[in-house]
C-alpha cells in the first residue's frame, strides 16, 4: 500500500514512521510512505504556498494551485487496472476517523493526505480530493499528525503487520462500541508504598496490586466468561 503525504514539512514525520510496527511494515513493502515537499510545486521564487485570506482576517491560508499540482503529479504514475485510490484533505470539518473507516480504507491500494497549515486551506481544495477527514474534536497547527494517526490505524490492518490475526479480533473497536477486556502481565503481586503514586504523604504502608486470580487459574472457561464479563460496550 503506497501512503503520499503533501505538506510544507517532509521529514516532520520520519522519526515516527522510522520507528516500530510501520518501520518493519516498510522493510516487509507491505507500505511505503512518501512525503512530497507542497514548495516545489509553488510557481513563485520564494516558493510561497500560502498566502492571506481573502476578505480579511488573521493567519495565512494554504493555497489551492500547488495542491492540485501535486495530486495531479502524483495520479501521473501508471498504476494498474483497478487499482483503488483516494486523496484526503485533513480538516477540522472533516468526516470523524474511526475503526470503521481504517478498515474501509485498509482496502485500498494508495493514498494521498493534503496536510494544511496554520489558518487553513483555500475551500476550492475540497473540489480536487475525494474525502475531508478529522481525527477529533479539536484544532491542530497542521494535517501531518492526522496523517500519521490514520497510517497506523490503516498500516496495522494489512496482512502481514502484526504478528498475530487475533490481535485484530480481540482488541478495542474490532467491532463498533466493543472495548477490549482488562489485560494483565507479570508480576502477579505489584507492591508499592502509598495507597497511589500520586499519594505524597509520609507512609510506611504497603499496598499490595494482585492479578485477578481467574486468569491465574488456567480454567480457559472461566477465564473466558471473566473476559467477557469485563468487555464494554460504548
Amino acid at each position: 500500500m503506497q501512503f503520499h503525504i503533501l505538506t510544507i514539512f517532509p521529514d516532520i514525520l520520519d522519526s515516527y514512521t522510522s520507528k516500530g510496527m510501520l518501520r518493519i511494515a516498510q522493510e516487509k513493502n507491505i507500505i511505503k510512505i512518501k512525503t512530497h515537499d507542497l514548495r516545489d510545486f509553488s510557481d513563485n521564487k520564494q516558493r510561497n504556498v500560502d498566502d492571506k485570506p481573502y476578505g480579511g482576517g488573521p493567519g495565512q491560508v494554504l493555497m489551492v494551485e500547488p495542491v492540485v499540482k501535486a495530486i495531479k503529479q502524483i495520479k501521473k504514475r501508471k498504476l494498474k487496472n483497478g487499482i483503488k485510490r483516494k486523496v484526503i484533505l485533513l480538516s477540522a470539518k472533516g468526516k470523524r476517523w474511526n475503526q470503521q473507516l481504517a478498515k474501509k480504507y485498509s482496502k485500498l491500494d494508495e493514498v494521498t493526505f493534503v496536510c494544511p497549515r496554520y489558518e487553513g486551506h483555500d475551500e476550492r481544495i475540497k473540489k480536487f480530493v475525494d474525502e475531508e477527514v478529522s481525527i477529533g474534536d479539536f484544532v491542530l497547527t497542521g494535517g501531518e499528525l492526522g496523517a500519521a494517526v490514520i497510517i497506523d490505524s490503516v498500516s496495522r490492518l494489512l496482512p502481514g503487520v502484526l504478528g498475530k490475526k487475533e490481535s485484530l479480533t480481540e482488541e478495542s473497536h474490532s467491532t463498533p462500541g466493543y472495548l477490549e477486556y482488562p489485560q494483565y502481565t507479570r508480576p502477579e503481586v505489584f507492591e508499592i508504598r502509598g495507597s497511589r503514586i500520586a499519594d505524597r504523604k509520609a507512609t510506611k504502608k504497603t499496598t499490595k496490586f494482585r492479578v485477578p486470580k481467574v486468569l491465574l487459574s488456567g480454567h480457559h472457561k472461566k477465564i473466558k466468561e471473566w473476559r467477557e464479563k469485563h468487555e464494554k460496550q460504548q
